[in-house]
């Protein structure tokens, strides 16, 4: 004769033991890593003032290489005189083919701008942290083009007005980028993967 089988309870393995205080449980579930929000409050998550003020800063400067590509079409006699200056021995054709060059390679090293400004203004925005440091290479980078441009012997009053305004953005906005509260906003936001 065979014996019955077990009942639901007779030969069930007991049930695992509750899981130790503060350490991982028995589950697969309880050794997974902290959720990415955990250390992040939804204000750290919003964009502070220092951002907002940052970015409205950055399509200020957009704004401004803008004008500064229109302004070119206006300089064109300047451009000529100081090809002219610079190379008496070309022709008139040789020197309208050059002033057509400069003009149009301001405008499209102009649109360029623009658009970096444009970018970072929108990578900033969402806490990006690498649009920090590629905004910090950039910013460097105009104070220095803006240092250089300053110390040259064509620098004109429009030219000069154009430079300081652009160091000066260029030196708030990165102080902005780098306040306490911009910084939470960079770090939260790469936490969750935003």
């Amino acid at each position: 004769m065979s014996t019955p089988p077990p009942g639901p309870f007779d030969g069930d393995p007991p049930p695992p033991p509750p899981p130790p205080p503060g350490g991982a449980g028995p589950w697969q579930s309880d050794r997974l890593p902290p959720h990415p929000m955990a250390g992040a409050t939804p204000a750290d998550l919003e964009q502070p003032s220092t951002i907002r003020n940052a970015v409205r800063l950055m399509r200020v400067g957009a704004g401004l290489s803008l004008i500064g590509v229109l302004a070119t079409f206006t300089q064109t006699d300047e451009i000529r005189e100081q090809v002219e200056e610079s190379e008496p021995s070309l022709t008139s054709s040789e020197v309208d083919a050059a002033v057509s060059v400069g003009i149009a390679f301001a405008i499209v090293l102009g649109l360029v701008v623009v658009g970096l400004w444009l970018w970072m203004a929108y990578a900033n925005g969402k806490g990006k942290k690498w649009a920090r440091v590629v905004a910090t290479v950039l910013g460097a980078l105009n104070v220095i083009s803006v240092l250089i441009s300053l110390s040259g012997a064509t620098a004109t009053g429009v030219t000069v007005l154009f430079s300081l305004v652009s160091l000066a953005l260029a030196v708030v906005i990165l102080v902005l980028l780098y306040q306490p509260a911009s910084t939470r906003f960079y770090e939260a936001r790469s936490r969750v993967g935003w």
